[in-house]
Parts: structure tokens; C-alpha cells; sequence
């Protein structure tokens, strides 16, 4: 981990984040509070990578710092897994977590299926006036919240700067400019100019932003990803691969993607604020400064990255619910989320937290912040998570040339009309 205050000293500081949900009586989760004290057991499922898990561990047991009478039971969940686990855990009600760390397209799904607890009212105001306002409407399901945001994040196009400067390019800021800018650092190393991964469809979204498409619109109920602009963002993916701009990999894109940036295999890659701490980790960032971070570049429309992030969440049928919501609270003040971005450059989701002087001084969460406030908010429907299963199919045939991208696209079109049953 980078610098960062101690997680007890930090829980010394905070005089109203975690003192919620008092009064000495015993309230529908089932725990009993003498004279407003929280006790009991809150088990907290995080999704956190391996580069900020152990952070977030730490910040989490130190919830008991501010209240000695509850335990914390921190439990790592990796994100690919989660999803799925989670739900089950919720459906069958065994072993449940009481809180969760969801991603923002999960919290619709949720709440939908009723296994979400909604946010405390006073909470409720509290997000709606001091949040980022894109980052609190994916905690949001039919008027009500479900979730408070603990991080914002979008993607953007990091580069090896000496890499870049040896081959004499600069960032390219168009996809057409990334083709131009690999050939010249192919010549000069031999090296990769770009990885793009192939296994995720997530890694779509820029695509067919750039486009000037999305995967869906909501508002209509009308499927997009089947429309000449996504048509074209299949093509666009293909073209990068076959012209030898990217490089890609059908099975575990990530780490291959993250291990040839960090080691000089490839010379940039499309990643967001989470990777940060671990590219610093890589031979190629020993010094730190030889890291630059750009706008992803734009397609033949504009250049367009999907708003991401995590939000916080207490079970609906947690026994313990006073105490969890006084948790997420915690998770969510200013101060740890300060605490997270001078440790991890994870971006706040607290207006406030951008002008104190350890988010300030961040440069990874300076460049962030801009293009988040730019980002595409996704549809925040239930079926949002369930889309990008059917659409990775398709998107890894249509990158790797296993399918035509017209294919694709059509292909993906079917399984999302499946899936949002009566759209167009």
C-alpha cells in the first residue's frame, strides 16, 4: 500500500458517520442497543482486488474502534464471482453478508428481487445533497434507495510514456491516431501497442459509445447493441486486433492484460482508477512518473467510457440492520473515502472529499475525476448485469474473428431481447 493515516486514527476522526440508528430499544433487525450502543456481528462481503483488499480490510475491522460491542467479519469475495454468490447467498438466506459491496449495475437487480434493505431516510438526504448526482442514481430503484456509493470509477487509456517518446508518438487521442502510434511502437520495440481484452464484455462499452451507440435504450425499451452503431463497434473491435494495433486473449484478460503492461510487453492498455495501485507495482513503473493516464480514444463519433463503480448495500434480511446501516455509513464518509483515494486512487463519491488536499494531490484521481464527470451513466435497469454474459459471447467471437461482427451483433440482439422480455 501507498502512504495512508492509520485506519485507528482515522476512526478517531469521524464524529458522525458511524453513530447512526441509536435509542435503547431493540428494532426490527433483531439486535438489542442499551442506551444506543451497537452490538452484535456485521458481516461484510467486499469485492475489492488483491491490490486494495487488504486497505479495505483494515479500514473495515476498524469500525469496531468507534464500536467496541460489534465485530466486524470481513470476507474478501472476488468480483467475477460475486454476482452470482451473492444472490444465492440472499435467495436462500444462509449465511448471508449483512452488507455488500455491489457493483453499480448489480443494485437494480437487487432490489428488484426484494433483497435489498432500503437506506435510511435521513441517510437518504444526506446522499442526495452531498453525492456526486450520477454516482447516487445508481443506488436508485423505483424512486426508492437501496445503496449508498462508495466509489466512482470510468475507464481511460494508460500509457508507458517512455515507450510512447522512444517510438516518437504522443497519446493518441483517436482510435484512428492508436493504429498509427502501435505501428510506430511495434517498429521501434517489437512491442505491443496496445492490449485490449477480449474476454470482458465491459470493455465493449467504449466502442460502441464511440459510436455514437449504447446497449440499450431504456427509455424506449428498444435494443440497440444490434444497431448500425454497434454493428460498427464489432467491426471496430475486429479491425484493432487484425491490424495488429491490440493485442487481446479470449481467457483471463485481465491478469494477461495487466502482466503485459507492467512489464513492457504492450505499451498501453484501457483500464480504470481500481488498477492503479497494482500498475505501480510492475518493473515498468518503478518510478511512477513514468505513467501517464489519457481519455480513451474516441471512435468515429466521440470518445465515450461507461460511468463504473461501487455501492454499499445492507441485506433486507439481515438480523443485525441498525448496526449495518451504520456501517455503510462509515464505509461511505468522507474520511475513509479520502483515506481511499490518497492509499488506492479510488475516486470519491463525496463532493466535498475533491477539495481536501490528499484527493487534491492525488494526479490519477485529478485526471479520473474530469472523465468521470464525463462518463456514460448506464442503464440502470434489473436486467443490466444479465446483458453482458450473452454480449461477452458475442463481443469475444467478434474480436478474435470466430464471428463475423454483423454475426455478432445480431447475435447479441437476440439474447438481449430474451433477456428484456417485450422490448423492441
Amino acid at each position: 500500500m501507498r502512504r495512508g493515516i492509520a485506519a485507528t486514527a482515522l476512526v478517531a476522526t469521524l464524529a458522525l458517520a458511524a453513530t447512526a440508528c441509536g435509542g435503547g430499544t431493540k428494532d426490527d433487525g433483531g439486535e438489542t442497543k442499551a442506551g444506543g450502543e451497537l452490538s452484535g456481528t456485521v458481516t461484510y462481503w467486499d469485492t475489492s482486488n488483491d491490490a486494495e483488499k487488504a486497505s479495505f480490510q483494515k479500514i473495515a475491522e476498524a469500525f469496531t474502534a468507534k464500536h467496541p460491542k460489534v465485530t466486524v467479519k470481513y470476507v474478501n469475495v472476488p468480483y467475477g464471482d460475486a454476482q452470482n454468490k451473492v444472490k444465492n447467498a440472499f435467495s436462500s438466506g444462509s449465511e448471508a453478508p449483512d452488507v455488500i459491496r455491489a457493483d453499480v449495475g448489480w443494485v437494480a437487480d437487487f432490489a428488484s428481487l426484494g433483497y435489498l434493505d432500503e437506506v435510511p431516510a435521513e441517510t437518504v438526504k444526506k446522499v442526495d445533497a452531498e453525492f456526486l448526482p450520477q454516482a447516487a442514481a445508481s443506488g436508485k430503484f423505483e424512486g426508492k434507495t437501496y445503496a449508498v456509493p462508495q466509489v466512482i470509477d470510468t475507464l481511460g487509456l494508460f500509457y508507458n510514456k517512455k515507450m510512447l517518446a522512444d517510438a516518437g508518438v504522443q497519446p493518441p487521442k483517436t482510435l484512428e491516431e492508436l493504429k498509427t502510434a502501435s505501428a510506430a511502437i511495434k517498429a521501434k520495440s517489437g512491442k505491443a501497442g496496445l492490449y485490449l481484452r477480449g474476454d470482458d464484455s465491459y470493455w465493449f462499452l467504449p466502442l460502441i459509445y464511440g459510436e455514437g451507440g449504447d446497449l440499450v435504450d431504456a427509455k424506449n425499451k428498444a435494443v440497440t447493441v444490434d444497431s448500425p452503431a454497434g454493428v460498427k463497434a464489432f467491426k471496430t473491435a475486429r479491425d484493432l486486433v487484425a491490424s495488429g494495433a491490440a493485442i487481446t486473449n479470449a481467457t483471463d484478460g485481465y491478469v494477461n492484460m495487466q502482466t503485459a503492461f507492467k512489464t513492457g510487453e504492450a505499451a498501453m492498455m484501457i483500464n480504470g482508477p481500481w488498477a492503479v495501485a497494482d500498475t505501480y507495482a510492475g518493473e515498468q513503473f518503478k518510478d511512477k512518473a513514468n505513467l501517464g493516464i489519457a481519455a480513451v480514444p474516441a471512435g468515429s463519433v466521440k470518445a465515450g467510457s461507461p460511468q463504473g463503480g461501487h455501492d454499499l448495500a445492507v441485506f433486507a434480511g439481515s438480523k443485525n440492520r441498525a448496526a449495518s446501516h451504520a456501517f455503510v455509513e462509515y464505509m461511505t464518509s468522507q474520511e475513509v473515502q479520502v483515506q481511499s483515494a490518497k492509499e488506492l486512487s479510488l475516486l470519491p463519491t463525496r463532493t466535498a472529499a475533491y477539495e481536501q488536499p490528499d484527493v487534491k494531490s492525488s494526479e490519477m484521481v485529478q485526471f479520473f475525476k474530469p472523465a468521470v464527470d464525463k462518463a456514460v451513466e448506464r442503464a440502470w435497469i434489473p436486467e443490466n448485469g444479465s446483458l453482458f454474459e450473452p454480449l461477452k459471447v458475442e463481443y469475444t467471437k467478434a474480436i478474435t474473428g470466430a464471428s463475423s461482427p454483423e454475426d455478432a451483433a445480431k447475435a447479441a440482439g437476440v439474447e438481449f431481447r430474451k433477456i428484456l422480455k417485450g422490448w423492441k
